[in-house]
C-alpha cells in the first residue's frame, strides 16, 4: 500500500524538476501523426494532379476482371503505340481521342441505342463510326435460298411522342449474304447532332431485304461472349497539344535514345602537357574521393518509370501497365560540348556565368529537349473503352539549355 504513494510522490518531484520528460513521448506521437497526415495530403494532391493531367474524370471499381476490351479498340492502340505505350505512328489517330460505346439495346435485333453521357465536354468531334458485326446466311442442304445478297438501310429513330420511329435514312449499302465480317458506317452528321442536343438521340434502325423487296431477318449479331455486339466510336480531340510533339519523329526519337544513354565526359586537350607539380597533385585528387565534385555528371537522361499498380489505376488501365518517362539530371559544364545538345542561349548564359559578367545569371540547367506522347487504353467511369494520345510525356533527350 505504501508503494503507490511513494509512485505519486516521485512522478510529482519528477515534473518539478523535468517537466519536458512526461510531455515527451505524446509530443513525439503528435509529431509522427502530424507527419503521417501531411504525407497523406501531398499523396491526395498527387494523385489530384495526375487526374488532372491524365483527364480522366472517375475512375471506375476494378472493371478489367469482368470486362473484355473490344478487339478493334486494342488493335488500334497496337497500331498507334508499342508495348510501352509510346507512339510510334502519330498520324493514324484523327484527333487524340478514341472512344467506344457499347449498344445498350439488347432485346430488339434492329434496334441500336449509344449512351454518349461520357463524352467530354471540351472535347470537339471529328468523326463517328457505327460498326456491325454482319453473320453470314445459314445454308439448308438441299434447299436453295435464290439469293446472293441483301441490302440494308440505316436510319436516325425520331421520338413520335409514343415511342422511337423510323425517321431519316443515313445510308444504304448492299451486302454478300453468305460471308461474315464487320461493317463500318460513317454516321459522323448524325452523332454531331446527338452531341449537341442529347435529347435528339434515339438511336439507330437497321432494316434488311432482299433484291426482290422482301424483308430478311436481321443478320447482324449480338454475341456478349465474343465480343459481336455492335459499338459506336467516336474520334474526337479535347485541345490538349503539347508543343514539341508534331515536331518529333519516332525515328529520330530512336536514335537520341541510343546516343543519349551514354553519359558525356569531355575529352582533355590534346596539346595540353602537365608539369610535375600538375601529375601529383591530380594523383592526390584522384585517391580521394572530391574527385566525384571535380567531374561532375554531365548532362544526361536516367529512367524514371512509372507504374500504373502502384498508383492504384491498374484496375481499370489496360494498356500499358506502365511507361518509362525517363528524367534529365547532371551539370553544364562551360564550355558547352556538342554531346550537351545546347542551345545558342545556353551557350551565350554559360559564357557570362564562366566570366562572371553577372551575379544573377546562373549555369544553364539539364532538361529534356525532345519529347514522345504516350498513349492509354482504359476503361471510363461508364466501362466505355477508351484511347487517348498525351503529349510531351516520355523525354526522348536531354540537353541544357
Amino acid at each position: 500500500m505504501l508503494l503507490l504513494p511513494r509512485l505519486c510522490v516521485c512522478a510529482v518531484l519528477l515534473l518539478l524538476l523535468d517537466p519536458v520528460v512526461l510531455f515527451r513521448v505524446p509530443q513525439r506521437l503528435l509529431a509522427r501523426e502530424t507527419e503521417r497526415k501531411d504525407t497523406h495530403e501531398v499523396v491526395s494532391k498527387a494523385i489530384q494532379r495526375l487526374h488532372e493531367l491524365f483527364d480522366i474524370g472517375d475512375l471506375p471499381q476494378n472493371a478489367l476482371p469482368h470486362r473484355k476490351p473490344p478487339q478493334f479498340m486494342v488493335d488500334l492502340f497496337n497500331a498507334v503505340a508499342d508495348s510501352d505505350g509510346i507512339t510510334k505512328e502519330p498520324g493514324i489517330l484523327e484527333g487524340n481521342v478514341v472512344r467506344s460505346f457499347e449498344d445498350k439495346v439488347h432485346s430488339d435485333q434492329s434496334h441500336y441505342y449509344f449512351n454518349l453521357s461520357s463524352f467530354g465536354r471540351k472535347e470537339k468531334m471529328i468523326k463517328a463510326e457505327l460498326r456491325i458485326f454482319r453473320q453470314k446466311q445459314s445454308v439448308v442442304p438441299g434447299k436453295s435460298f435464290g439469293h446472293h445478297f441483301c441490302k440494308i438501310d440505316v436510319y436516325e429513330l425520331l421520338d413520335s411522342g409514343m415511342k422511337p420511329w423510323r425517321g431519316n435514312l443515313i445510308t444504304s449499302r448492299l451486302l454478300p449474304l453468305y460471308t461474315q465480317g464487320w461493317e463500318v458506317i460513317n454516321v459522323t452528321q448524325t452523332v454531331s447532332k446527338w452531341i449537341l442536343d442529347s435529347s435528339s438521340n434515339h438511336g439507330f434502325l437497321i432494316v434488311t431485304t432482299l433484291p426482290s423487296g422482301n424483308s430478311l431477318e436481321s443478320r447482324f449479331g449480338r454475341n456478349q461472349k465474343h465480343g459481336k455486339h455492335a459499338f459506336l466510336v467516336l474520334f474526337s480531340d479535347d485541345g490538349r497539344r503539347g508543343s514539341t510533339a508534331t515536331n518529333i519523329s519516332p525515328l529520330l526519337g530512336r536514335k537520341a535514345l541510343a546516343k543519349d544513354d551514354t553519359p558525356h565526359i569531355p575529352a582533355p586537350s590534346e596539346n595540353a602537357v602537365p608539369s610535375d607539380n600538375q601529375v601529383s597533385k591530380s594523383r592526390k585528387i584522384r585517391s580521394a574521393s572530391v574527385s566525384v565534385e571535380r567531374n561532375p555528371m554531365s548532362c544526361q537522361r536516367l529512367p524514371l518509370y512509372v507504374d500504373f499498380e502502384e498508383i492504384g489505376w491498374s484496375g481499370w488501365i489496360i494498356s500499358p501497365k506502365g511507361y518509362n518517362a525517363y528524367h534529365c539530371k547532371g551539370s553544364c559544364p562551360f564550355p558547352l560540348g556538342e554531346g550537351l545538345r545546347a542551345t545558342n542561349h545556353a551557350t551565350v548564359q554559360s559564357i557570362v556565368n564562366a566570366l562572371k559578367l553577372s551575379q544573377d545569371v546562373e549555369m544553364p540547367c539539364c532538361v529534356p529537349d525532345k519529347l514522345h506522347s504516350i498513349n492509354l487504353l482504359y476503361f471510363d467511369d461508364e466501362e466505355n473503352v477508351v484511347l487517348k494520345q498525351y503529349d510531351d510525356m516520355v523525354a526522348v533527350s536531354c540537353g541544357c539549355h
